[in-house]
């Protein structure tokens, strides 16, 4: 179907340009929103006759949109959900959980005007672009953790999923034991195994002597 649009369209022109789209893209999206009409004669004359007119609203529209994003600028949306210990989600983010996000932070805008090409499915702090006006877009945080606690860590550019120092000290390395062994020379199986065996009890050894000291 030939169209002419009656404001910019990423991807396909500019206000006033004549294309040739999909039957269904012309009824389901450009026409019912206004965004383009049927390229007819009397539409064409029609288009020039207002086209003043519509650039003036276009205008119009485009400094709300500029305004909008400045206010929107840095904005971070936390959204709740739980994850596995990998971070993974059970489940994902989309456009309407983006979109009520930004609604509860202040801000009317329509699940099209959230261009996200794919779900989200992990734990952290997504960028995702907000389309406010076809000239006009701002990109906002989507802070996705598994409590308010952790949202407020992400924030601070903290790494939930990072063992803290205690932890650490606790961990015992099993490829850095078996490259300590393997250094000495080749190993048997069980060889092997009665090393990290006897690493592993030497560390707890470690660890109850380091509490019963500074129980002492």
């Amino acid at each position: 179907m030939k169209v002419i649009l009656l404001e910019r369209i990423d991807k396909l022109g500019q206000m006033g340009d004549v294309v040739t789209v999909k039957n269904g893209y012309a009824r389901n999206f450009l026409l019912p929103h206004g965004k383009a009409q049927r390229a007819t004669d009397a539409t064409l004359r029609e288009f020039q006759s207002r086209r003043k007119q519509l650039e003036a609203k276009n205008l119009e529209l485009r400094k709300e949109a500029e305004d909008i994003a400045g206010r929107m600028k840095g904005l971070k949306v936390t959204v709740i959900r739980q994850s596995s210990d990998s971070g993974q989600l059970y489940g994902s983010v989309n456009t309407r959980d983006i979109t009520d996000g930004i609604s509860e932070a202040g801000f009317t805008i329509e699940r099209r005007q959230v261009q996200l090409t794919r779900p989200i499915k992990t734990i952290g702090v997504h960028d995702v672009t907000i389309r406010l006006h076809p000239e006009v877009m701002v990109d906002v945080g989507i802070n996705v953790a598994r409590s308010e606690d952790e949202a407020a860590a992400q924030l601070r550019g903290e790494n939930v999923f990072t063992r803290g120092d205690e932890d650490e000290e606790e961990y015992f390395d099993v490829e850095e034991a078996a490259e300590e062994i393997f250094e000495k020379g080749p190993a048997s199986h069980e060889e092997l195994i009665e090393a990290i065996s006897r690493a592993t009890d030497e560390e707890d050894d470690e660890g109850a002597a380091a509490e019963e000291e500074e129980k002492a």
